[in-house]
């Protein structure tokens, strides 16, 4: 659906921030966009509306884009001014958020190319209607116990100043064994807490998705992430969730942070 580069006039084009669903235009006054001295418009698609912008071609060819990608601070300024129209939008009505940088070759060929896509449209605006997506994300301790290391060096240390003990390499791979028993019981309860907490969510939920976990750290560094996961809740289930993830901490003992509500990018499916 992206015409980005040669597939963009150099002179103008249209950007698409994203398609929705309303009686009437929503109201875009004040939204800046991604292009200064442009308005944020609406271009009605059928019973539909795309919520566009008029911007220059040229600052969007492959090679001014390919360069925005590299400049970390230009890409997050884009990234933020789309983001803030979509959220704006969203807020008063069923909204499709479409990826960064859509865009086609003038209103004309826009709409053309979206009222091709309207059934998909009509769907996801369905399923999302008076919801909005939460984050959530689960932590637990990396427990590190006396018991949990063996100083294998000071071992070899004192092997060269004395001889072992008898049964002492007997003692030593039975702590072995042990400590690797207590990693993976603490890797099979972190699984556990992570599979419970989705579980209850879930059942409150629409929809779930369960993303890639983080690595250490993102806490602190006694605490790994054992659930990264997202979820279409409804609208008048905000404060149930609420209550249901205190309850979560207080039952697991187990860190967990809550974001949003988001417009949800997660659960419009491929647009």
């Amino acid at each position: 659906m992206t015409e980005c580069g040669s597939g963009v006039s150099e002179t103008h084009a249209t950007y698409v921030f994203a398609v929705c669903r309303t009686e009437g235009n929503p109201d875009v006054d004040g939204l800046t966009g991604v292009a200064q001295g442009e308005p944020v418009r609406c271009l009605r698609i059928g019973s539909l509306t795309a919520v566009v912008q008029t911007v220059r071609g040229a600052d969007f060819s492959d090679e001014a884009w390919q360069q925005r990608l590299t400049d970390e601070a230009e890409l997050e300024r884009y990234a933020r001014a789309h983001h803030e129209v979509v959220s704006a939008v969203a807020a008063r009505c069923p909204t499709v958020p479409l990826p960064l940088a859509t865009l086609y070759n003038g209103d004309e060929r826009a709409a053309f190319a979206l009222a091709g896509e309207s059934t998909r449209f009509r769907t996801a605006l369905r399923r999302i209607a008076h919801h909005a997506e939460w984050g959530i994300k689960v932590y637990a301790p990396v427990s590190r116990s006396a018991g949990d290391e063996i100083p294998e060096e000071r071992t070899a240390v004192a092997a060269g100043r004395m001889a072992p003990a008898p049964g002492a390499g007997r003692a030593y791979l039975e702590r072995k064994r042990g400590l690797q028993s207590r990693r993976e019981q603490r890797q099979t309860d972190s699984l556990r807490l992570a599979d419970a907490v989705d579980a209850d969510v879930s059942r409150l939920a629409t929809e779930s998705r369960r993303l890639r976990p983080h690595g250490n750290g993102a806490v602190d560094d006694q605490s790994v992430q054992v659930l990264n996961a997202t979820y279409l809740v409804a609208a008048h289930r905000a404060a149930e969730l609420d209550l249901l993830v205190a309850g979560l901490r207080k039952r697991t003992g187990a860190h967990i942070e809550v974001s949003g509500p988001w417009v949800p990018y997660s659960f419009v499916g491929e647009v």
